[in-house]
């Protein structure tokens, strides 16, 4: 029996409890969306950024996380 491919092929969206396929325009947004939800809820915030990632890689995560999500929780992981 061949061993079957279980990488995604195109982009998902989770409508009622279940993934659907959906274009990059609408999974975007979706996307967009939840990351609106999670600001105007006030709820917390935190990114992980991988410490073999480039420097440039963690700088935008970093970035992103304080100045669009508002956050300060941001760890890139160099313990490990």
């Amino acid at each position: 029996m061949a061993k079957q491919n279980a990488r995604l092929t195109q982009p998902m969206v989770r409508e009622a409890g279940k993934l659907r396929p959906a274009s990059w325009d609408e999974a975007l947004d979706a996307a967009a969306a939840g990351f609106a939800r999670t600001l105007s809820a006030g709820s917390a915030f935190g990114m992980f950024s991988c410490s073999k990632a480039t420097n440039e890689m963690n700088y935008l995560a970093q970035k992103f996380t304080r100045v669009v999500m508002g956050s300060n929780n941001v760890d890139s992981c160099n313990r490990t």
